[in-house]
């Protein structure tokens, strides 16, 4: 099994006719499931689909 790592995802989701920047550090395994943890959390906290969020950088955060 892998390690868990924390990756901090930057991007944008849409609230009405605008983009709001978020930047969100999740614990996870590989950056895949970091993008997938992203679009599972703000899809659900905001109601929105996966193609009102953006995600622009997945990086690695050293460290706890």
């Amino acid at each position: 099994m892998m390690a868990e790592q924390n990756y901090e995802v930057k991007g944008e989701f849409k609230v009405g006719d605008e983009w709001k920047p978020y930047s969100k550090v999740v614990t996870v395994p590989n950056e895949m499931l970091a993008k997938e943890r992203i679009y599972t959390i703000i899809g659900s906290k905001h109601r929105l689909k996966r193609n009102y969020i953006k995600i622009n950088a997945v990086l690695l955060v050293d460290g706890e």
